[in-house]
């Protein structure tokens, strides 16, 4: 099966001269809002689940469905943005994405309820995708070719990573006694103010073409189907437990299945949305490897803390100070990243990033249940700051290495970046609460079988907690019983600190392994050009794409 496209290659323009400060001030601003919108909107969602649960009247484990249903089209729809953004023009992509996004908003102020919910946030998914993309072109647009990579990709990097975070710290002012009707005006406020700013401040127009082919709806049906299988089996699978529901592991099958067929339908044809082939030579697969460890690494924040904090019986308020701080880690890369960042210090940036990564993980392994957030405090931010230094030398080297093979290339280098980025965190937290669950279990079985009950230390634990509750409960068996209940249940919430102990010593253990394979790889690749003959007189060196690697 081959297709083609009948309409000749537009030669690219030159590029086009940067604004002068004062001009590209706006520029920025609307990137920050249209990337805030963006991730705040996903942030509102994972970090209000119990609210939401409690709006619609349904369980917590029914309310997960609503990050699934935001995520589906998260893990798949940039397969075809950037197509669709080249055949249709930019400035009707920016317009018609940002007006959609608005509208979903405001139909969120009418959910009532699950199936609404659901859809809306499903809705939510596909409006959003397109912004991460706005927030991108926003930031480049007013900046010379190499500030782009140099300030714009971190700064834009630190927005779109920081705003989930951001959102756990307003998230408990905008819910207050209100219900979620206040986190729901401020998503609608910022998509209103994003519209505002994409019509006043139009992008710099790209030469049309078509690009669009039939057979690649087929493909991304299949892979639309494939990714957002996984995503619904890694949110629900930690939930359900992956073998107490059957339709779990055939979703999985089928999902694995409907990949395994796109791959065999892009292999066959001559222009591929997605190049398989590139993205299978060494270079690009460790790339694709390195960028998806680093994503599940990065699961530590995003899974550890918060849900640890939650069965410590700490409220999200309490926890504000904690996401503040790791905002402003992220900015503190962010600007780490403007100052230093050039493509040959990829490998320098991914080892000071792992080592503090595997600094805070360590930290944080040494958890009790008198552990508060001020705590984190320095682990956290060391964890904030090494995500943003890792993320932008990795996402410029895959541009260079994707600009050197010709533009058709890009599209397949962002859907690596993206596709890692995205089912790399879903799959990253199931992988982390898997195991949290499993040595939860664990732990407390031990636990249990320690605590004998002709053990006198445990009967003197027994008979304190019965004479603190002697004055509400008068009945002997009753009172024993309860004294026995509030014992268990601190011996439950015992074993999820050990649990999230062993889940951050296995991250501190990861990311340790991981600086060792850097170092391997550089020492590799220095003792090969070592070993290389000379280049001969008057050949230009090739630039540093195989660092991309590292």
């Amino acid at each position: 099966m081959t297709d083609t496209t009948s309409t000749d290659p537009v030669t690219p323009p030159a590029p086009p001269p940067p604004l002068p400060l004062r001009q590209s001030w706006p520029y920025f601003v609307a990137a920050v809002v249209i990337g805030l919108s963006q991730g705040l909107g996903q942030g509102f969602v994972s970090a209000n689940i119990p609210q939401f649960a409690g709006d619609l009247g349904v369980s917590v484990t029914d309310a997960s469905w609503l990050m699934a249903a935001y995520m589906i089209p998260r893990a798949s729809l940039p397969l075809m943005l950037v197509k669709i953004r080249t055949q249709f023009g930019l400035r009707r992509f920016a317009e018609v994405g940002i007006v959609i996004y608005a509208l979903v908003a405001f139909a969120s102020l009418w959910i009532t309820d699950l199936r609404s919910a659901v859809v809306v946030q499903f809705l939510s998914g596909v409006a959003s995708a397109p912004l991460s993309t706005l927030g991108f072109l926003y930031m480049l647009e007013p900046l010379s070719p190499e500030n782009k990579m140099r300030i714009g990709m971190p700064m834009v990097m630190a927005v779109l990573m920081g705003a989930p975070n951001l959102a756990r710290v307003i998230s408990p002012g905008l819910i207050g006694d209100g219900g979620l009707w206040g986190v729901h005006m401020a998503t609608l406020g910022l998509a209103l103010l994003s519209i505002a700013l994409v019509y006043l401040l139009p992008l710099r127009p790209v030469p049309h073409q078509k690009v669009i082919v039939p057979t690649d709806f087929l493909t991304f049906a299949l892979m639309a189907f494939g990714f957002g299988g996984l995503t619904v089996a890694a949110i629900m699978g930690p939930i359900h437990w992956w073998t107490d529901a059957g339709w779990i592991g055939l979703l999985m099958a089928g999902s694995v299945a409907a990949l395994a067929a796109a791959l065999v339908v892009e292999l066959a044809r001559e222009t591929p949305l997605v190049d398989f082939r590139w993205l299978a030579s060494p270079a690009m697969l460790h790339l694709a490897v390195t960028l998806f460890l680093f994503r599940l690494i990065l699961s530590e924040q995003s899974t550890g803390a918060p849900r640890m904090f939650q069965a410590l019986g700490l409220a999200p308020s309490q926890m504000t100070g904690l996401f503040a701080v790791i905002v402003l880690a992220g900015i503190m890369g962010a600007l780490a990243c403007v100052a230093w960042i050039k493509p040959d210090r990829a490998p320098q940036f991914h080892f000071v990033a792992l080592a503090l990564i595997a600094a805070g993980a360590f930290l944080d392994s040494q958890s009790t249940v008198d552990t508060r957030p001020a705590q984190m405090f320095v682990s956290q931010a060391l964890i904030g700051f090494a995500a943003i230094l890792f993320l932008p030398p990795s996402l410029i080297l895959g541009l260079m290495a994707a600009l050197q093979k010709g533009p058709n290339y890009i599209l397949s280098f962002i859907i690596v970046f993206l596709t890692t980025q995205s089912l790399g965190g879903v799959i990253g937290s199931a992988i982390f609460t898997t195991l949290i669950n499993h040595r939860q279990t664990f732990h407390l079985q031990t636990l249990t079988e320690q605590m004998a009950a002709t053990d006198p230390v445990v009967v003197a634990s027994i008979a304190s907690r019965a004479a603190g509750l002697a004055s509400q409960i008068t009945d002997a068996a009753v009172l024993r019983s309860q004294a026995v209940a509030q014992m268990m249940q601190e011996a439950s919430v015992q074993a999820y600190v050990m649990a999230y102990n062993d889940a951050y010593f296995l991250i501190f253990l990861t990311a340790l392994g991981a600086m060792a394979l850097l170092l391997l790889h550089v020492f590799r690749d220095r003792l090969a050009r070592w070993l290389a003959p000379a280049a001969p007189a008057g050949a230009e060196p090739e630039p540093p794409v195989q660092e991309a690697a590292k």
